[in-house]
């Protein structure tokens, strides 16, 4: 599972209005049935329309700068292995939301009016999609691109043969073209991924946008806070601030698990995944310890997750220099996917 959790922006600058950000995310419903339909939803109620949520939203800014959040998006995307528990993607991933968001509100280091942070203190809206398209940053598009580049290459060639500015044989190129597409590393249903292409399989995932300030409008509770937990005296009084991001990834993978009776695999955690970015070493030990079944799963998670690395052996003093830069990589990728995007 991967979470990420990241204020919305307008190129360099906050969103004032939660207005386009709600448009984007009713995109799935376009040309669907009304039955068939997501809509909005929150702790308490359902079919929230998306009028409602942009009103809740832009109305509950009071005192924020332009140069501050008004909401922060969170993004949830279970796995397929994850996934495959649900038995109903969207009333089960809805049930888990209202848990997530509890842990949400329980690794904020705040108080309002001298007692913790609870989930009627919160304003938020959430909606499930069931579709996803390939980015340009998606593994399999980069690996893809090499090839791209020379298929257009190519096309460029029989484009001018054809305009008489070269001279050339289009069959022969026609035929390098089907060759390169043949050769691409990664393709569906018989057509190489690019930017935009639908991916296939289980895709449901939950947006969620909440609010920086708390629903009464008058305390701002930021999950961007720079501050773990920690105490500080303004204006004589002693104040709890900050959020706990590492709590909060750990606390929403053990209810997801309590909820479905899912059993994560060490690769599949957020702890490994911290851990394989800070000290590889210790990651690829512990991935080592796993009993054989488990290991050998691991290993199959990791190569679909796009980096795949060798086993290494842990009885070295130290990991040899060319392994650290083979991990670079995969040391990228993860730091993309288990960080908070702030």
């Amino acid at each position: 599972m991967y979470i990420t959790i990241t204020p919305q922006k307008l190129g360099k600058n906050f969103a004032q209005s939660a207005s386009d950000f709600v448009e984007y995310l009713e995109k799935e419903n376009e040309a669907k049935v009304q039955e068939k339909m997501e809509h909005f939803f929150n702790q308490y109620h359902e079919g929230i329309p998306a009028e409602e949520v942009v009103k809740g939203i832009d109305g509950n800014t009071a005192k924020l700068k332009k140069t501050e959040p008004k909401f922060y998006s969170i993004t949830v995307n279970p796995s397929k292995y994850e996934l495959n528990k649900l038995q109903n993607n969207s009333k089960d991933l809805k049930r888990y939301t209202r848990e997530l968001m509890k842990d949400y509100v329980r690794s904020f280091n705040r108080e309002i009016k001298g007692r913790p942070v609870n989930i009627d203190d919160i304003k938020y809206y959430a909606i499930i999609e069931h579709t996803r398209t390939y980015k340009g940053t998606d593994w399999q598009v980069k690996e893809n691109q090499p090839y791209a580049a020379k298929i257009l290459n190519l096309k460029n060639e029989v484009r001018k043969i054809e305009q008489k500015q070269i001279q050339g044989n289009i069959a022969h190129i026609k035929e390098k073209i089907a060759q390169q597409e043949r050769q691409v590393p990664h393709q569906q249903n018989g057509k190489r991924i690019v930017q935009g292409t639908p991916k296939a399989g289980n895709q449901s995932h939950i947006h969620i946008i909440v609010s920086r300030k708390d629903a009464s409008n008058s305390f701002s509770l930021s999950p961007g806070s720079k501050y773990k937990a920690s105490e500080v005296t303004m204006n004589g009084t002693l104040v709890k601030r900050g959020f706990n991001r590492d709590q909060f990834f750990e606390k929403a993978e053990k209810t997801f698990d309590k909820t479905f009776g899912y059993r994560r695999n060490f690769v599949d955690t957020y702890k490994g995944r911290k851990e394989f970015i800070k000290d590889p070493k210790s990651y690829f030990a512990n991935l080592n310890k796993l009993p054989t079944p488990e290991r050998i799963f691991a290993f199959k998670m990791r190569k679909e997750t796009g980096f795949s690395v060798p086993i290494i052996p842990i009885n070295k003093a130290q990991l040899a220099l060319k392994i650290f830069k083979g991990l670079r990589k995969g040391v990228d990728i993860a730091r993309k996917s288990s960080s908070i995007e702030i």
